[in-house]
């Protein structure tokens, strides 16, 4: 099997990855607190990893990890319907998983496949106990209805973070050298943990999070992604700096001036990298 072939499979696994991790992450969040919601985050944790696996090997290979999400399963009133869709979800990654490992005959990409699948296995497992766990233990989706300006701008954070989570591992995966290319990775793990906050702020205050992104910047060249990283860096921090001064909660004043400071230790980063790329270092 060509390049190009096995790239196209590859990209297809990462985009059901993809789909997966937002897929569990609406479950977690929509549980709240508890274990079977952190359990679900670990689950959430294992498919990002295998993302950044798929990915690395598409740029090895020559080609350019997509953006695009893959299959969901978003439906269901009832917390044990939602964990019957994670089954599903799984059975199909197993399958798909097979199929390709049958059809790609790289051996190392072949291992790789396999060693994704073995995790799949154990996620299947995992949720088809969580559906007797859920209606056990009575867990129940603890999402409420506020549409609220504080509820819209918290939402307004989640869309922010996903995007730049996307953009950050993107130009992370092309970037020039090892130094951006860890530096990249690790502000977007920090972006990561802003949308878990804000999510779990949202939903702990009778809101419903909504894990959407706006238009990601896929520039290829060094110079480029790092500026268009510093422009949505500046921007965000100036919007989370307006929110911090609007809102009369403590609390949420107190986490909205924290992601701030954040974004801006981000800038500081951002352009020290340009920094160096532009001085030939």
């Amino acid at each position: 099997m060509d390049k190009e072939k096995i790239i196209a499979l590859l990209n297809q696994d990462l985009e059901d990855e993809h789909g997966a991790i937002i897929q569990y992450l609406n479950h977690a969040y929509g549980m709240g607190e508890g274990e079977m919601a952190c359990e679900i985050e670990a689950i959430a944790r294992d498919e990002m990893r295998h993302l950044d696996w798929l990915a690395e090997t598409i740029v090895a290979l020559g080609g350019t990890p997509s953006l695009k999400r893959g299959t969901m399963r978003l439906g269901g009133k009832l917390v044990t319907d939602w964990m019957k869709n994670d089954v599903q979800l799984e059975e199909g990654a197993i399958a798909q998983y097979k199929e390709h490992i049958s059809l790609i005959d790289d051996t190392k990409i072949k291992r790789l496949l396999g060693r994704i699948l073995s995790d799949e296995e154990a996620h299947h497992d995992d949720f088809a106990h969580f559906v007797d766990k859920a209606e056990r233990e009575g867990v129940k989706d603890i999402r409420g209805s506020r549409q609220d300006k504080t509820a819209q701008m918290l939402n307004w954070g989640v869309e922010h973070e996903y995007t730049v989570i996307l953009q950050y591992l993107l130009h992370s995966y092309l970037a020039p050298n090892e130094e951006a290319k860890e530096q990249l990775q690790d502000q977007a793990v920090n972006e990561m943990q802003h949308l878990g906050w804000l999510a779990e702020e949202l939903v702990g205050s009778g809101g419903r999070p909504e894990i959407e992104h706006t238009e990601v910047d896929q520039s290829t060249k060094p110079r480029d992604m790092l500026q268009a990283d510093i422009k949505i860096e500046k921007e965000v921090a100036q919007a989370y700096d307006k929110a911090a001064q609007e809102t009369d909660d403590p609390g949420l004043k107190k986490l909205l001036r924290r992601i701030r400071d954040n974004e801006l230790y981000h800038v500081e980063v951002f352009t020290d990298l340009l920094q160096d790329i532009e001085g030939g270092k």
